[in-house]
């Protein structure tokens, strides 16, 4: 499987290439309503994405031409950056509305446009692109000419968090991805609207928004609907978005897919992220920067309450881990380290990355969360994938109904079950074993250092029984596990030194720490690696 770039809000490592690689089919317009600036609707909603959705799925998939001048088709992600969107053109700007749209150009691999339309009562209008909207002064060697024909690629939602400054909290960009933050976060994991084929060797569908039509607010409105419609070779789909920035951001998904074709997997809530070095794997290269990611974990919760944590790697192979249950209670792409001194990056801050969490609002049935983890040689691919993938295939003519809550946090206890401690780091090292001198000696061991936190083991006395619980595979030999109190966060921390019997085949740890009755005090910590990852 090929790397994702993060693609929703451009940043400074956007990697042209990948990005080429990665949104090769993002869709034009292929139904024109020209001349339609105001069409009549009754009461516009979800109903009418549907029946749009419904309707393309019958008809052949048109791919769409791409048309950019050489001039804008080449332009780096410096250049395309430094195109500006003039603040006065935002839609709603100066209307006394909680909510402004601003907008994102065609240019560089964003090489088709999107259709934006305002809902206003009964009234659908048609937003019109038209340069003068943009400064285009850092790209002075563009030709009027070549300008005049763009349209809109993406655009972004602005809305007063903390400061009361209007900054961008929401986008769309690129195929059907989407990002989110909240209050004193920066853009990270991104999601999209369904994947096709991903992690198979045939190659994945990227399928594209081509149209959408965002709802204006009223004064006192703390949300933002957007509709959105999906096109693909083999899947269309009507999208329903409720966005409620904040602290913590919300966006409550309704989506329905109608099946054109037959796909061989099909992921639902996908989410996709970096990694490239952490604690849990440190890097192998001089940096001063501890760890670099957008993501430290997978987060599972089944139908049973069961936790599961699983710390993200960037593998040497592609890497594909599969969760099964019958019922999904939650999953989400998490980054729990928010200390800044743990990435010590000014200009990234890492540490102001939030998690996302994907909480079915109806039941999806039987099937499996999937983490896909790539090899990436950098920081500049979204090289971890994670969604719900249903135990039966879609069948081709079928539309299918799935709905979700997505939260964008940097607060990630509040998730989580007071009943249970979590996992609040991951630490590998080499194993060793303390000299009579005090010196260490490696004992030829690979060392995880586990430390769990959480309100339950603060009421835990200072003579309380805590051990481990540690379920390895055959490959695995646990040579010790020994749970010690971690007076720093007022945890407990689990040494767990490991041998791996040999290093070509697969590896997989559960461990969680217990009273000495036997009570589970924590969520499962997991080791999961494929041969050779």
């Amino acid at each position: 499987m090929k790397q994702v770039k993060e693609s929703c809000v451009p940043d400074r490592n956007f990697s042209k290439h990948h990005a080429r690689r990665w949104i090769r089919i993002l869709s034009a317009l292929s139904c024109s309503i020209a001349g339609m600036a105001v069409l009549q609707a009754n009461a516009f909603d979800f109903n009418d994405v549907s029946s749009q959705a419904q309707s393309l799925a019958q008809e052949r998939y048109d791919a769409p031409a791409h048309s950019l001048s050489s001039s804008l088709s080449a332009l780096d992600y410096t250049h395309y950056r430094d195109i500006h969107f003039k603040n006065e053109y935002a839609l709603w700007h100066g209307q006394g509305l909680p909510f402004e749209l601003g907008f994102y150009p065609e240019g560089m691999v964003y090489d088709t446009p999107v259709e934006v339309n305002e809902v206003t009562g009964d009234q659908v209008h048609a937003l019109t692109y038209a340069p003068e909207q943009f400064d285009w002064s850092a790209n002075a060697s563009l030709k009027p000419e070549e300008l005049a024909s763009l349209g809109y690629a993406g655009f972004e939602v602005r809305y007063g968090l903390g400061d009361g400054q209007r900054h961008p909290v929401m986008a769309f960009l690129g195929a059907s991805y989407f990002r989110a933050i909240g209050e004193n976060q920066h853009f990270g994991v991104t999601g999209r609207s369904v994947a096709i084929d991903t992690g198979l060797s045939s190659g994945e569908q990227m399928p594209q928004f081509k149209r959408f039509w965002v709802v204006k607010p009223s004064p006192g409105d703390r949300y933002l609907i957007i509709y959105a419609l999906l096109d693909s070779p083999s899947v269309t789909g009507a999208y329903r978005f409720v966005l409620r920035p904040g602290e913590d951001s919300i966006v409550d998904v309704q989506s329905r897919l109608f099946m054109r074709d037959k796909v061989n997997k099909l992921g639902i809530a996908p989410l996709a992220s970096m990694f490239y070095y952490g604690s849990a794997q440190p890097s192998n290269r001089d940096n001063f920067r501890p760890a670099m990611h957008t993501s430290d974990g997978l987060l599972v919760r089944d139908d049973k309450d069961d936790w599961t944590w699983q710390p993200l790697l960037n593998p040497r192979r592609l890497n594909i881990n599969d969760y099964e249950m019958p019922r999904l209670a939650g999953f989400g792409l998490m980054q729990r380290d928010h200390d800044f001194s743990h990435y010590q990056d000014v200009d990234e801050r890492y540490d102001q990355r939030p998690s996302v969490w994907v909480e079915p609002t109806q039941n999806w049935g039987a099937g499996k969360v999937q983490l896909i983890q790539i090899p990436s040689p950098d920081e500049t691919n979204d090289n971890v994938v994670a969604f719900w993938q249903p135990q039966t295939l879609p069948s081709k003519g079928q539309s299918y109904d799935f709905n979700y809550r997505m939260t964008f946090t940097s607060n990630e206890p509040r998730l989580y079950s007071n009943q249970l401690a979590w996992v609040d780091s991951t630490r590998r090292s080499e194993g060793e074993v303390k000299q009579g001198d005090t010196s260490r000696k490696n004992d030829g061991t690979v060392a995880y250092i586990v430390d769990f936190r959480g309100d339950n083991l603060k009421s835990l006395s200072a003579q309380s029984v805590v051990t481990a619980d540690v379920l390895p595979s055959d490959n695995v030999e646990v040579v010790s596990a020994d749970v010690a109190r971690q007076p720093v966060i007022d945890g407990y921390r689990l040494t767990l030194k490991l041998r791996v019997k040999d290093a070509s085949k697969s590896q997989d740890v559960r461990a969680f720490i217990k009273d000495g009755t036997g009570h589970r005090l924590s969520e499962t910590w997991r080791l999961l690696k494929t041969s050779d990852a």
